[in-house]
This record gives structure tokens, C-alpha cells and sequence, in this order.
């Protein structure tokens, strides 16, 4: 007989996947793009072949009953839809490995590049978090996702490429840095204020 004392029993939302069904989660990785950071994770059926990639929480791939256990999956991750792969390797009897490549490369050489190639800032305005990030190879600036319209600017002692996050400000400078292994130096300025660069 139902106790009528206890508390009724309360409805929550779930988000677009359940944590409860994704009893064969393998791996996850954060993968930091212009775009955002990304969070991919793999489930892994060794007993029914399934295999399933999500990416921020949508399903990109499901596949069931492979009988083949190694192998590979492909798909695209971020704004400019860069080409992602999952590869399964069997280590020994039944254990897998797990590795994820970015544009055809592992995801620590992938990082290691990325550092090179671009700058990423983080800062608080008007009470949200933004994250700014130059591509130096083609000088596009992304804040939080999007692609920001910029205008470049020769100045005396370098270039200066200007953009708004909404009625602020902003430019990254870029200067040489006198030193050949140092190459360029870039600064982003907002609002007057230099914002320090974080390590990605």
C-alpha cells in the first residue's frame, strides 16, 4: 500500500542524451578550436558491436552490430567543420585503445600546432566571459563561436586589426619581436587595457 507521508517524486528535464544509456562510454576528449572548446566521447559496445560519437552532447554517429571491433570513425567538429577520427585499436584479449585525430594528426601534435598558429584570450565584460582567438596564418578573429569582421591597420610599429565585442573596443596588436624564434608578438587591447594571453 502506497505511503501517503512521502514526498511525491519530482520530474526533472534531461538533457539531450541520458548519462544512464551511455553504459558503454570508452573516452572523452575536450578538443579547443577557434570556434569553442568542444567535448567529444566515444561509447564502445564490445559486446554488441555499437559505436556511438557525440559531439557537445549531439549524436553524430551511431552505429550497431559491428562485428568488426577496430576500426575507425570520421566526422567534423566545430564551425569549420574540421575533420575529426576516432581510431580503435585492440591492446590485448579484450582491451581497446582509444585515440582521437584532428585534421589527420594525434591530439597532442594537433594541440602542440595549434599553440603555434593561434592566440587565445579569455575576459569578463559587462558581466559575461568571452574568448577571443587569432588565427595567425589568416588573421581571423573568433569570440565566443562566431567569426568576428575585423579591420586591419598599419601602424608605425606593426598592425593593428579592430573589432567590437558589443560596445567595446578591441584590437590585437601585432609587433615584431626583434627576435627570429620569437617572430611576432600579438597583444589584444580592450577598451585602452592590454588582456593577458592564457596557454592552450
Amino acid at each position: 500500500m502506497p505511503r501517503s507521508d512521502l514526498p511525491a517524486p519530482r520530474l526533472q528535464s534531461s538533457p539531450p542524451y541520458s548519462l544512464e544509456k551511455m553504459t558503454d562510454l570508452v573516452a572523452v576528449w575536450d578538443v579547443a578550436l577557434s570556434d569553442g572548446v568542444h567535448k567529444i566521447e566515444f561509447e564502445h559496445g564490445t559486446t554488441s558491436g555499437k559505436r556511438v560519437v557525440y559531439v557537445d552532447g549531439k549524436e553524430e554517429i551511431r552505429k550497431e552490430w559491428m562485428f568488426k571491433l577496430v576500426g575507425k570513425e570520421t566526422f567534423c567538429v566545430g564551425a569549420s567543420k574540421m575533420k575529426a577520427t576516432i581510431n580503435i585499436d585492440a591492446v590485448s584479449g579484450f582491451a581497446y585503445e582509444y585515440t582521437l585525430e584532428i585534421n589527420g594528426k594525434s591530439l597532442k601534435k594537433y594541440m602542440e600546432n595549434r599553440s603555434k598558429t593561434t592566440n587565445t584570450w579569455v575576459l569578463h565584460l559587462d558581466g559575461e566571459d568571452f574568448r577571443v582567438v587569432l588565427e595567425k596564418d589568416t588573421m581571423d578573429v573568433w569570440c565566443n563561436g562566431k567569426k568576428m569582421e575585423t579591420a586591419g591597420e598599419f601602424v608605425d610599429d606593426g598592425t593593428e586589426t579592430h573589432f567590437s565585442i558589443g560596445n567595446h573596443d578591441c584590437y590585437i596588436k601585432a609587433v615584431s619581436s626583434g627576435k627570429r624564434k620569437e617572430g611576432i608578438i600579438h597583444t589584444l587591447i580592450v577598451d585602452n587595457r592590454e588582456i593577458p594571453e592564457i596557454p592552450e
